[in-house]
C-alpha cells in the first residue's frame, strides 16, 4: 500500500455509485481515472491485470456534453471495466462544495456510460504528483501540464491498492 493510501482514512461514503452493467472488482480489466478540475481534467489508466497504472494526455474541460464525449471515447478505446474518479475530501475527511459537485458529476457519467462509477479520496494527490515530477527533474510548464494526470494515477493506484488488500 502506499505511503498516501496508508495517510488516508477509511471513509464510508467515498466507495462505488452502482452502475446499470455490473462488473466484479475481481475481474480482470483496465479501469480509467478521473481527477476533475475546474479547467484540466487528468486522465490515467491501468493495465489489465491493475499492476500498473499510468498518466494519459489531460483533457481540457469546455462543456459537460464534450467531456462525455471524450470519457466515452476513453472507456471504449481502452476497453475500461470501470471509472475511477477523485474525490476531493477536506483535510479532516469531511466533504464540501467541490465534493458535492464530483458526486453530481459521477452520477451523470454513471447514467451515461454503463460501466460501474468508483470514487476515491484524492486528498495530498495533487501535491503528491507535483512533488514526484519535481524529482523526475521536470520544469515548471512541464509540471503544469502533467500533473493532473499523474495526480490521476496517483488516484487509481491507491485506489487499486485499498480494493486488493
Amino acid at each position: 500500500m502506499s505511503r498516501r493510501a496508508i495517510w488516508f482514512t477509511q471513509l464510508e461514503r467515498v466507495g462505488k455509485i452502482p452502475a446499470s452493467s455490473e462488473t466484479p472488482l475481481d475481474s480482470p480489466g483496465r479501469l480509467l481515472a478521473l481527477d476533475l478540475g475546474a479547467k484540466r481534467i487528468g486522465v490515467a489508466v491501468c493495465d489489465e491485470l491493475r499492476i500498473t497504472a499510468r498518466p494519459l494526455p489531460m483533457i481540457w474541460r469546455r462543456s459537460w456534453k464534450e467531456l462525455l464525449r471524450q470519457v466515452a471515447n476513453l472507456v471504449e478505446s481502452f476497453a475500461a471495466k470501470g471509472l475511477v474518479i477523485g474525490l476531493p475530501l477536506l483535510v479532516d475527511g469531511g466533504e464540501g462544495s467541490a465534493a458535492e459537485s464530483v458526486r453530481t458529476e459521477a452520477e451523470k457519467f454513471r447514467r451515461s456510460l454503463g460501466v460501474p462509477i468508483y470514487l476515491q479520496d484524492e486528498r495530498l494527490t495533487s501535491f503528491a504528483a507535483n512533488s514526484d515530477l519535481k524529482s523526475a527533474g521536470l520544469n515548471e510548464s512541464e509540471i503544469k501540464r502533467e500533473v493532473d494526470s499523474e495526480a490521476a494515477a496517483i488516484i487509481l493506484r491507491d485506489f487499486i491498492d485499498r480494493t486488493h488488500s
